[in-house]
């Protein structure tokens, strides 16, 4: 991943990260529930809640790990870095899957119809997911130039 220039992110045309962000979040989806389904098949005894956090744990690392490499194209730096990027990305992923629930319960309260919950999870997984990416963009996978920017923006 060294011959990555940190510049590069810079350049990615919107409609390929668009693209790979989808791509990926279904990617991500599909590994949970696979993952839940493993655990189901080979451990039947096992609680529902054993699943929900297997595939859970499974699907975000699988996100982290595409959109690390192929949406910020973000090399390693150090344990302690990873470990930041790893709580922040986290962090913002509870936060989005809240702003998620709040469309489509609110949906579903206000009309009480199930193509209105269905079309409050659409929108809030829309927004949730845009809000997603600005903020892993500007917080998590800061690359190099992005860094140079902010502190030049500071210093004025």
């Amino acid at each position: 991943m060294s011959d990555i220039n940190p510049d590069f992110r810079d350049a990615l045309d919107p409609h390929i990260i668009l693209l790979r962000y989808t791509l990926f979040a279904i990617i991500a989806g599909l590994t949970n529930l696979g993952s839940q389904e493993i655990v189901v098949r080979l451990a039947p005894w096992a609680p529902l809640m054993a699943s929900l956090v297997i595939g859970l744990g499974v699907g975000f690392f699988v996100k982290y790990a595409l959109d690390k490499r192929w949406i910020y194209l973000d090399r390693y730096h150090s344990h302690a870095a990873e470990i930041r990027k790893i709580m922040l990305y986290g962090t913002f992923g509870v936060g989005t899957t809240l702003v998620f629930w709040a469309f489509e319960l609110g949906a579903l309260e206000i009309w009480r119809t199930d193509a209105a919950k269905y079309a409050g999870a659409v929108a809030g997984l829309v927004l949730g997911n845009w809000l997603k990416y600005l903020l892993d963009r500007r917080y998590v996978f800061r690359t190099a130039s992005r860094q140079r920017r902010a502190q030049t923006q500071s210093n004025y």
